[in-house]
């Protein structure tokens, strides 16, 4: 079987989420991006495997699952599972800067690669991407959904304390009198 033998869709609070599976494991998960889905033109084909990943999805976007209990299958470099076996141990409510991550899997100083690995997970929300932040709790990116407004809807449902780089945008510059006469 291959990685997406069974897809199923489901709509959350974050948009439409896309699981893919190979009848044995969840292989990946894709939250929509500007309305759009890896898969879109294909049919769905569900499985048990999918209808219960769906099932704790909707049960930890109402707030009542903290932990997903599911068979996953995760493919990628020694060093992109090493760092995906980490995300999965960092529990509701909590976070690890990418610095922490580098250390803990052996690559300290490496925040980059980190970074790149955290991004290229394929199965996010259930391997937990979203709580990692940069040291100083910045949110630097994110690569689920609509980027970093998905993140900060999933830090703040789980009551993660952030910050993002985002600027207020500056006031409107008021009008000269030439520019309001020559708007009349």
């Amino acid at each position: 079987m291959s990685a997406n033998d069974y897809i199923l869709r489901t709509e959350s609070p974050i948009g439409l989420l896309e699981l893919t599976g190979d009848g044995e494991h969840v292989t990946s998960l894709s939250i929509a991006r500007q309305g759009h889905v890896p898969l879109e033109h294909e049919p769905e084909r569900r499985d048990v495997i999918l209808e219960e990943a769906a099932r704790q999805l909707a049960e930890y976007f109402a707030g009542e699952r903290h932990s997903f209990e599911l068979p996953i299958a995760l493919h990628g470099t020694e060093f992109q599972l090493s760092v995906w076996r980490r995300l999965g141990t960092i529990g509701w409510g909590e976070f690890l800067s990418y610095g922490e991550l580098g250390v803990e899997v052996g690559k300290p100083g490496s925040a980059r690669a980190i970074g790149g690995a955290v991004g290229a997970n394929p199965i996010p929300l259930i391997v937990p991407c979203h709580r990692v932040l940069a040291g100083d709790k910045r949110i630097t990116g994110y690569s689920g959904g609509d980027g970093i407004p998905t993140k900060v809807w999933l830090l703040d449902h789980e009551g993660i304390e952030h910050k993002t780089n985002r600027v207020p945008a500056p006031p409107p510059a008021p009008h000269t009198e030439l520019e309001l006469d020559y708007a009349l």
